[in-house]
């Protein structure tokens, strides 16, 4: 993926943040608190459980879809950082030869149910992280914290970390574009090439770090950034919490699959 098709992504990703659909209006420290809810849920199964997870789809699927966030996209987003959950779990079906039933005669390996679990865990946390972005913008995320209670110097540092990497890609955007307009054919494309470029690359972002920081210094930053924002916490930000915790709290302790099943034999016989 080239440095604009990345830049354009992360952006359009901070552009889905400023639409006004009921997902936006919300409390970002609703956002965040229910957000965390299904990340530390989903994580506490145990390795073995896939369908059990399942029906926590309901939860990113109907947040995109009253936020009007395009799946697409955001599928788009999960598939490509999945390479990272795939070479964690890759190796399990060797290491754990085992074998574990999934039904009445049916047994599979233990190490590729655990792989399923990964991805599939994977894919939720990821998914709900992408549309607390999508729909609250990283600001708004990092406000939500700091009214939270967390420390002024980590929120701070989360929010640089995101300004700055739009900096960091722009400034590697020139000079990726100087080097293509000084090349010609493959020339310019080795590794002696790159690692120039990477040098060059952090002798400017560091020299502009060092400028940025003055100006701060100078307009009066003392460790935390103002916001003139000032939210609000309304019933319908505890409704949906409640709601959403409510919606965790089933799925995690009734197996619904196994429920679904039994009520749909029973309707069947």
């Amino acid at each position: 993926m080239s440095f604009e098709a990345a830049y354009s992504g992360i952006g359009r990703l901070d552009r889905l943040s400023y639409r006004d659909t009921v997902v936006h209006r919300l409390d970002p420290r609703a956002k965040v608190i229910a957000t965390l809810l299904f990340v530390v849920v989903v994580v506490s199964f145990p390795r073995y459980e896939v369908l059990s997870l399942l029906p926590f789809f309901l939860f990113p699927v109907l947040i995109g879809a009253l936020g009007d966030i395009p799946a697409g996209f955001i599928a788009k987003k999960v598939l490509a950082v999945s390479p990272f959950a795939v070479f964690v779990g890759i190796f399990n079906p060797l290491f754990d030869p085992g074998v574990v039933a999934i039904g009445p005669g049916v047994a599979v390996s233990a190490g590729w149910v655990s792989f399923a679990s990964i991805l599939v865990k994977f894919a939720l946390t990821i998914s709900a992280a992408l549309l607390l972005i999508a729909t609250t913008s990283f600001p708004g995320i990092c406000r939500g914290l700091r009214r939270l209670g967390l420390p002024a110097l980590f929120v701070s540092q989360l929010l640089f970390l995101y300004r700055y990497l739009f900096v960091l890609m722009e400034e590697a955007m020139r000079v990726v574009r100087a080097r293509d307009m000084r090349s010609f054919g493959t020339r310019g494309a080795g590794a002696r090439v790159f690692v120039r470029i990477v040098g060059t690359l952090f002798l400017r972002t560091v020299e502009r770090a060092e400028r940025i920081y003055g100006a701060m210094l100078a307009r009066g930053f003392r460790g935390e950034v103002p916001s003139m924002r000032r939210e609000t916490l309304r019933p319908s930000d505890a409704v949906f919490v409640l709601a959403a915790g409510c919606f965790f709290a089933v799925c995690r302790f009734v197996h619904v699959p196994q429920m679904i099943g039994r009520l749909v034999r029973g309707l069947a016989g």
